[in-house]
């Protein structure tokens, strides 16, 4: 096929030697089934800002360090400059977290080079050897759906324990190889601990899942997996060995508003003496 004009510099430099052909198209990036060397891979091309249909969303953006304190005030400001950077640190995002979640024991492809915008990662395969199946595409038993759904669960976990949460988890960017599930697609992943929309994201995550694998295994649509992983990661409880249920019970009990009122009317009262005795 013809050689992408992306993927130009990485033959110069000698990291691919063919490009096989196109593997999919997706809102972010194009993926390649290209050689190098005797190994075949997947080269993820991601598209500019303009032409993806996926926006980086101060939703997913927020939480992610800037170390350069130039680079943080241009993107703050906006400039061409900034935006460059934010592209970069977008794309940056996801070979980062590849990185940490095969370090953590997630299953992930694993990533190899990253150069002018191309990640060269692992192709997961089948038993065949030929590039592996989405979750969507497949048919599956009721017990199929509640082990590759308790898997699945189990490796949301482990993200969430190094604290990364997907944040945009579906049976779309999930693959089966010959060993089970396998999580891809990862540039929105967002820091649990610095992301004001974490939670949020993690039980969708989540809810997902349950909907998928519940078209097969019903009694999946009712867990509440999500909540219940997310209380004990506030609580400092949650490992990679946890025993979830799938079972919670929200908080009924009404707020103590006069409490609340109080410690307000004395904070308030504390700065008011505070500022009268700096005016003295």
């Amino acid at each position: 096929m013809k050689t992408p004009k992306r993927l130009e510099p990485l033959i110069e430099a000698g990291l691919v030697d063919e490009i096989i052909r196109s593997l999919k198209s997706g809102k972010e990036a194009a993926v390649y089934l290209v050689r190098c060397g005797s190994e075949i891979c997947c080269a993820k091309v991601y598209k500019e800002a303009k032409q993806r249909s996926f926006k980086q969303s101060v939703l997913y953006q927020e939480g992610r360090k800037v170390r350069n304190s130039r680079r943080a005030r241009a993107m703050e400001k906006g400039s061409s400059y900034g935006r460059k950077e934010q592209e970069s640190a977008w794309q940056n995002a996801e070979v980062t977290a590849l990185y940490r979640l095969a370090s953590a024991g997630v299953r992930v492809p694993k990533p190899y080079n990253f150069i002018d915008g191309v990640l060269l990662m692992e192709m997961i395969a089948d038993a065949e050897g030929q590039p592996a199946p989405r979750l969507c595409d497949l048919e599956m038993s009721a017990q199929q759906a509640r082990e590759s759904h308790a898997f699945l669960i189990s490796q949301v976990v482990r993200m969430l324990c190094d604290g990364l949460v997907h944040g945009d988890l579906s049976e779309y960017n999930v693959l089966i190889d010959s060993d089970g599930p396998v999580i891809i697609d990862l540039p929105q992943a967002v820091d649990a601990a610095g992301n004001n929309s974490a939670q949020f994201m993690l039980e969708r995550d989540v809810a997902n899942m349950a909907a998928y694998f519940g078209r097969f295994a019903p009694e999946l649509l009712t867990t509440q997996f999500g909540k219940e992983m997310w209380k004990l990661y506030q609580s400092g409880e949650l490992h990679p060995e946890v025993n979830l249920t799938g079972h919670f019970e929200e908080n009924l009990k009404p707020a103590d508003l006069r409490s609340v009122i109080r410690e307000i009317d004395a904070a308030r009262e504390d700065n008011e003496a505070r500022l009268r005795f700096l005016q003295n």
